[in-house]
């Protein structure tokens, strides 16, 4: 996969498909692009050229603790420059879980480069937003306190960032744990502000502001509550909800072989609707 320069920090993408519309899928929690391939495969076989794309902190990209947004907006502006570094603007914008919140985070700060939202497996909930918060940053304020950078690095999550890129060793252990533990700290407290609204990154005026044509497939967990997705899809103007998998569990996060063996109805629930969307965009011009 090819490497780019993106505002500082080098971003490890892929492009599936050589026309059509431009697409940009993107996993939830840290995982990789393997977490969206599949998918994008199958999106990029119906017509379109669909972009993956590690994400700072995730996967084969650069590990950079740093910014004064949070780590999903900074996200979302990465993306952006990506696409437009690529030529792809504007393009539909999709993700699963934290690449749902990315995504409706793009559309947010710029909306004239959204075609529209894909988003499935939304995020919300006061329990959602504080295990989530420990898991992406609490847990790391007290071992940068008490053992700096080195005992960082020997972490599950940043150790296996440098094994996928042996490079963010040193960039870890260039930094200041001071800082560190001011920008999680700072990245904490922003995701639990989220545990109040409607979902995690948004509150209910600001979703009712987003215009971007948005099909939501609500999740089937805890921390992807269908409350929370039919809510979301209350709230935004221009928006479908398309339920896919109705049984739900009361675990952290459902089967994921099940979403994996449900693979193909939701892509095809995404390709109607942008062809939808695409068809009402002509009519209307």
């Amino acid at each position: 996969m090819p490497l780019a320069n993106v505002r500082g920090v080098t971003l490890h993408y892929e492009v599936l498909g050589s026309k059509g519309p431009w697409v940009a899928l993107s996993p939830g929690g840290r995982r990789a692009t393997e977490g969206v391939e599949s998918l994008a495969q199958r999106i990029a076989r119906a017509g379109y050229r669909v972009l993956v794309h590690d994400r700072r902190n995730c996967g084969k990209s650069d590990v950079a603790i740093e910014g004064r947004d949070s780590e999903y907006e900074i996200w979302a502006d990465d993306l952006y420059e990506l696409l437009k570094q690529l030529g792809g603007l504007p393009a539909w914008i999709g993700g699963s879980s934290s690449g749902c919140r990315m995504a409706l985070l793009f559309a947010m700060r710029h909306p004239q480069a959204a075609r529209g939202m894909l988003l499935w497996r939304v995020t919300g909930g006061g329990a959602a937003a504080k295990r989530l918060a420990q898991r992406y940053y609490g847990q790391y304020l007290p071992i940068a306190t008490q053992g700096g950078m080195a005992a960082i690095c020997a972490t599950e999550e940043f150790s296996e960032r440098i094994r996928e890129r042996p490079a963010n060793r040193e960039r870890l252990m260039k930094m200041d744990p001071a800082r560190f533990v001011e920008v999680m700290d700072h990245w904490h407290r922003n995701f639990m502000a989220g545990a109040e609204q409607p979902m995690i990154g948004a509150s209910a005026a600001e979703l009712k502001a987003v215009t971007t044509p948005a099909c939501i497939v609500p999740g089937n967990d805890l921390s992807h509550l269908r409350t929370v997705a039919e809510n979301l899809g209350r709230l935004l103007p221009d928006a479908e909800v398309h339920p896919l998998i109705t049984k739900h569990y009361d675990l952290d996060v459902a089967p994921r072989e099940e979403w994996n063996a449900r693979e193909g109805e939701l892509a095809a629930i995404f390709l109607g609707y942008m062809k939808r969307v695409e068809a009402r965009t002509v009519a209307a011009a």
